[in-house]
């Protein structure tokens, strides 16, 4: 019974002490820390470069082979039309007339100071682009129309607008035609290599009319195939219209359908690649309608020149103030040389297109402050 007793003391002891034990051993290890989580932001470093101050205008000197060939040859060589009445056509002299024409003589002006520095080339429209990138001609002026592929794909640029066209056609009265369904199946004269002869097969098409193209090279050409019956309508830019009518044996006898079937912007063009030659061919155009706009014309710009005027956008155009022509590597009063010898835009046009039947008043080639399309950048 002692014994028995003794086991069971024995028993709770040894439990007591495994508690205890595990309970020292327990508060003896190490207490496993509250872990705090740490977000790192990582920020690059981005060098920046620090603004520098820049005079403006920056000095910069841009020198134009072809201006420098001109002035040492003492001569332009200009790409122009010799069968479209009103711009550009081989009068009975032999003489280059016409709107074109005189746009030639107005950068003959402003670089040479001589509206008969020209070598006038006529081109077909098949040999326009070729003479400007061979280096045959300086500058093409020949009712050339302005597009994306002509400005891209050709190696060219395009000066301002100088006239806003759009092609038409011309039909004999007594056919009585009115309008362009009345041409379906019809023989139709046009110029090969055109816009004019992509814009009649395009209308055509879309209208569901057959027609037959009639084919030349030369505007001539295809005025006399229309006179003598060839064709049943001819088509072109209707300024060209209104010129060839004028030389017909009747004009009366014939009428230019109301329809305009495309935009055709028309103005000089130069080769690609010569920044400084570009603008000049492009600020003797603004000046010529800047002039009109301030009222200079070839009878009074010298008297305004002498009368020093106060008005600035009036003095940079004849050259008192600023140094416009040094500014494209020209003499600062060439736009009034060239007014003087060549008249402003108003006059140019009223010499070649009006006594053609083109009114200008109302038209979008009158003035912008007049309700039309002509406007110039400032010269300033």
């Amino acid at each position: 019974m002692l014994n028995s007793k003794l086991s069971r003391n024995h028993l709770f002891i040894l439990v007591v002490g495994m508690v205890v034990g595990w309970l020292v051993l327990a508060a003896c290890q190490p207490v496993e820390p509250e872990v705090e989580t740490i977000t790192e932001e990582v920020i690059k470093e981005v060098e920046v470069e620090v603004e520098k101050e820049v005079e403006v205008p920056v000095e910069l000197e841009i020198v134009s082979e072809r201006l420098g060939a001109i002035e040492a040859n003492g001569v332009l060589r200009c790409g122009v039309n010799q069968g479209v009445p009103g711009f550009g056509f081989l009068n009975e002299e032999g003489e280059f007339v016409g709107f074109d024409v005189d746009f030639c003589k107005a950068l003959a002006v402003a670089i040479l100071n001589d509206p008969n520095a020209v070598e006038f080339r006529p081109l077909t429209a098949a040999e326009r682009f070729t003479a400007l990138q061979t280096n045959e001609i300086d500058v093409l002026i020949r009712n050339t129309t302005w597009t994306l592929t002509r400005d891209s794909e050709l190696g060219t640029d395009f000066a301002p607008t100088t006239y806003y066209d759009g092609q038409g056609f011309i039909v004999r009265v007594e056919s009585g035609v009115a309008a362009l369904e009345d041409l379906d199946g019809a023989t139709v004269c046009v110029l090969a290599g055109t816009t004019t002869e992509l814009n009649l097969a395009d209308v055509f098409a879309a209208r569901g009319l057959d027609y037959t193209p009639l084919l030349f090279d030369e505007s001539g050409d295809t005025s006399a195939a229309y006179e003598e019956g060839r064709c049943d309508a001819l088509t072109s830019d209707k300024s060209q219209l209104a010129g060839l009518r004028s030389q017909f044996e009747d004009p009366d006898a014939h009428v230019i359908l109301p329809e305009t079937i495309s935009k055709e912007p028309l103005g000089p063009v130069v080769a690609h690649g010569d920044q400084q030659w570009g603008d000049v061919v492009t600020w003797t155009v603004n000046g010529l309608i800047i002039a009109e706009e301030l009222g200079v014309t070839s009878d009074n710009v010298d008297d305004l020149v002498a009368s020093d005027p106060a008005d600035p956008n009036l003095r940079r155009l004849l050259g008192l103030q600023d140094d416009m022509g040094v500014k494209i590597g020209l003499e600062n009063d060439f736009m009034v040389n060239v007014i003087r010898e060549m008249g402003n835009y108003g006059e140019i046009y009223d010499r070649h297109l009006t006594p053609i039947g083109l009114t200008r008043e109302g038209s979008v080639n009158a003035l912008w402050t007049e309700d039309g399309l002509l406007y110039a950048p400032p010269m300033r």
